[in-house]
């Protein structure tokens, strides 16, 4: 095989190996590339990440591939001599282990429940996912997978490593085609799996503990289904299991009830959302009136200023929306809220462009909005400047 002799394609459980040391290369930020004769440490490839430890008292930091086959460890400094031990990061090793054995299971059962082929993996640092060549997947087939994958990790079966040439891994049987050439490597789950791969694996579905499906997305044409596996699926299980008790305590009532109750609120916010909207609307019935009554003649309109406080962007618009359903009216109405909340409207057809005025004013005043040339709204970020948005607007309407 040519380039580096990578150990971890016959012992994924490797932790420790003596190597010799063939080239250091010079590398970016006082850092440098060694390329040994063998090594332990996984490159990152095939939607694996690299594997993180140690050359002598040297931490690794990147492991990657270059176009020779050689593995280039990139370390702060070199190692002393041409002799050098290596120590791999064997929490992170059997993390990354668990998660693409699991991600096998879990791309062999899509394949044998609903003929769905995995497109790519990807193992991330909390999530991994795989895309899979469907435009969807129902909530049924997704339990169906997660439920014979871990049916498979329960039976305990082994998990072998394999070398051959692709006729002879194609007259195996495999779940994927061998996208290169020469002698390749087939990870074998006992009567479930066989497909080619790279990566480090585990030598037992038991040892993968178990496959927890995470979400699900569509993209464009395929879905994307994040999962976690081993110590992480545990580690998920709990977390979810400790905010569903303290939901549960804050709304004092148990984990099973949960549902119930948060429809039960639902249902009666909703509920409390509409009769707030009428009340609004009541409000801005009768205080439209007050406003009309004290508006300022110019030229046949009638022009409505109005600075509120603590008032809601929402209760502007309905009020705003109100007041321009009688003719010839135009209005610049603010509010001193945190929003700090601007409307600007007139009678449909008015001779102002509303949106314009907004646009210049507010945003001269580091706002936003806009609207339409009829109604348009905004918010600005210090409440205290409303009266001036509003005093260089009300200049601009009257000239």
């Amino acid at each position: 095989m040519p380039g580096t002799e990578r150990l971890y394609y016959r012992d994924s459980f490797l932790r420790e190996f003596d190597a010799r040391v063939l080239r250091v290369e010079a590398g970016e930020g006082g850092r440098c590339g060694v390329v040994l004769d063998r090594t332990a440490f996984y490159p990152t490839s095939g939607g694996q990440p690299h594997d993180l430890g140690a050359l002598g008292d040297s931490a690794v930091e990147d492991v990657r591939e270059n176009d020779a086959g050689e593995v280039v460890h990139v370390v702060a400094r070199a190692p002393v001599g041409t002799a050098v031990r290596g120590t791999i990061d064997w929490p992170r090793r059997f993390d990354h282990m668990q998660q693409h054995s699991g991600q096998h299971l879990l791309s062999a059962a899509f394949v044998r429940l609903f003929t769905v082929p995995t497109v790519s993996f990807h193992l991330g640092r909390d999530i991994c996912t795989i895309d899979l060549e469907t435009a969807s997947l129902g909530p049924q087939q997704l339990e169906q997978a997660e439920e014979l994958a871990n049916r498979v990790i329960f039976e305990d079966r082994p998990v072998q490593i394999r070398f051959a040439s692709p006729g002879e891994l194609e007259a195996q049987g495999m779940r994927k085609a061998p996208a290169r050439q020469g002698e390749l490597r087939l990870i074998d789950i006992e009567d479930f799996d066989r497909c080619p791969c790279g990566g480090t694996h585990v030598a037992r579905t038991g040892q993968i503990g178990l496959v927890l499906l995470w979400a699900t997305e569509n993209l464009r044409g395929q879905v994307r289904v994040e999962f976690v596996c081993g110590g992480r699926a545990l580690a998920a299980a709990r977390g979810d299991y400790r905010h569903l008790q303290e939901a549960a305590r804050l709304l004092t009532t148990g984990a099973a009830e949960l549902p119930a109750v948060l429809r039960k609120q639902q249902e009666e916010q909703r509920a409390a959302r509409q009769a707030h909207g009428e009340t609004l609307e009541r409000l801005a019935e009768l205080e439209a009136g007050v406003l009309l009554a004290a508006a300022e003649a110019i030229g046949g309109r009638r022009l409505l200023v109005k600075v509120f406080e603590g008032a809601e962007a929402d209760y502007l618009r309905r009020l705003g929306a109100r007041l321009v359903r009688e003719p010839n009216v135009q209005l610049l109405l603010a509010a001193k809220s945190p929003a700090a909340a601007v409307v600007f409207a007139q009678s449909p057809g008015g001779p102002a462009d509303m949106n314009a005025l907004l646009r210049e004013t507010v945003g001269a005043l580091g706002g936003k909005g806009g609207g339409s040339r009829d109604f348009a709204q905004g918010v600005l970020p210090e409440a205290a400047r409303v009266e001036e948005a509003l005093t260089e607007a009300r200049r601009r309407l009257r000239e």
